[in-house]
């Protein structure tokens, strides 16, 4: 091997080092978050709190009836929850079949500002005015879990500026695919939020089964916008000083597109949303950090922490590296990897199918890169709200 040609790898798996380095430090904060010893409330809850469970609509005319009933029937212990359905700009049947299912409906129609940040925002600035305690929000693709309300009324009403609750895939079985989409969510869902709360620090908004108190809405106005809203929301609500606690107990599942068109389009999405906030964000994080706020430092890190198909691909690639330092961080970072995925499937309720699962994996890296492009795309630009595609 050359000198030049020494420099110039070398050089590279420098880049690539430094690129991964954030990521290797997150995912290690938060593994070992999640599984501290961790100190469990016996809180109930305030008697009498009242609680909006929000559903943010656009054209889900078939699924809108089955969520619906699943916020109604989820712990009818706690009477005091409204469920009410945004209909954003719809163009079918989900306020009709909203209302038939036991819902109040909210019509929204403005063919200039398309999004679900517009559509709560346009119910919080409705249903503040009423009284409400706390704001639940479940996607209308979603069912929840029975206890999904008592579990949010009761740490909302002991006094959590907003509450977070599992996030996982509705048929996680359907697909190879869907599996490992299912073991993504459950490190980027479960794991995660977990370990930033075992620290005691914010678990972070996943866009659907969040909750936040009133006080908090009147503190930090649900101003986000992007299709990430969720991720730029509880960014605002950190630097002011606000913290989201993780319901590990109560879980929302979401369905998932199963087409292969229609997931790359919701990735392309999803992660070209985020990366359009890291790109505005991690300079304000940056500042944030330098006047002294450093529970600004964990979302600086995740902004900076590259998906786990990628960040795998470049460990690898750093052990192939005819460098002993390179060489040895790769393997490091590989393994820190390797322990927040066994990890997230630990967190699961079928260790052994999830672990099978990871089998399939080099195609579903392989998918992974082929939606890089579109997501660079999507970056770049205002995404509208898009209903997703589903059989």
């Amino acid at each position: 091997m050359t000198d030049l040609l020494q420099r110039i790898l070398f050089a590279a798996g420098v880049t690539a080092a430094l690129v991964v380095l954030p990521g290797a430090l997150e995912l290690l904060l938060v593994t070992v978050g999640a599984f501290r010893r961790r100190l469990v409330s016996n809180s109930t809850g305030r008697a009498g709190f009242r609680l909006a469970a929000v559903v943010p609509a656009h054209n889900e005319e078939n699924l809108i009836g089955a969520c619906v009933a699943s916020i109604l029937s989820s712990d009818r212990t706690q009477p005091a929850c409204e469920v009410v359905v945004v209909a954003d700009n719809c163009t079918d049947r989900t306020a009709e079949r909203a209302r038939a299912a036991g819902a109040r409906v909210l019509v929204r129609n403005d063919a200039g500002r398309r999004g679900k940040g517009y559509a709560l925002r346009f119910a919080f600035d409705e249903l503040m005015p009423e009284g409400f305690d706390g704001f639940l929000i479940v996607d209308a693709d979603s069912a929840v879990s029975t206890n999904l309300v008592r579990e949010v009324a009761a740490i909302l009403s002991g006094g959590a500026d907003a509450v977070q609750a599992r996030y996982r895939v509705a048929s996680p079985f359907t697909s190879p695919r869907q599996r490992l989409m299912d073991v993504a969510l459950l490190a980027f869902n479960v794991l995660r939020p977990r370990g930033r709360d075992g620290w005691g620090l914010s678990a972070g908004i996943s866009g659907n089964g969040f909750a936040l108190r009133r006080q908090t809405l009147h503190d930090v106005p649900y101003s986000a916008e992007s299709i990430v809203e969720d991720l730029e929301y509880h960014l605002l609500l950190v630097c002011r000083g606000k913290r989201v606690r993780f319901a590990d107990g109560a879980t929302v599942y979401g369905a998932m597109p199963e087409g292969r068109d229609a997931q790359t389009a919701q990735r392309a999405r999803w992660e070209g949303g985020r990366l359009g906030v890291a790109r505005a964000w991690i300079p304000k994080l940056a500042v944030q950090i330098c006047r002294g706020h450093f529970a600004a430092f964990e979302p600086l890190l995740e902004l900076l922490t590259l998906p786990l198909a990628y960040l795998g691909m470049l460990s690898l690639l750093l052990c192939t590296m005819p460098f002993g330092i390179l060489r040895g961080f790769g393997a490091a970072v590989s393994l820190i990897l390797l322990v927040h995925v066994f990890g997230a499937i630990r967190l699961g309720d079928n260790f052994r199918k999830d672990l099978l699962s990871l089998l399939s994996a080099p195609f579903y890296v392989a998918w992974k890169l082929t939606t890089l492009l579109a997501v660079f795309r999507s970056s770049s630009r205002k995404t509208e709200w898009v209903r997703t595609l589903r059989s």
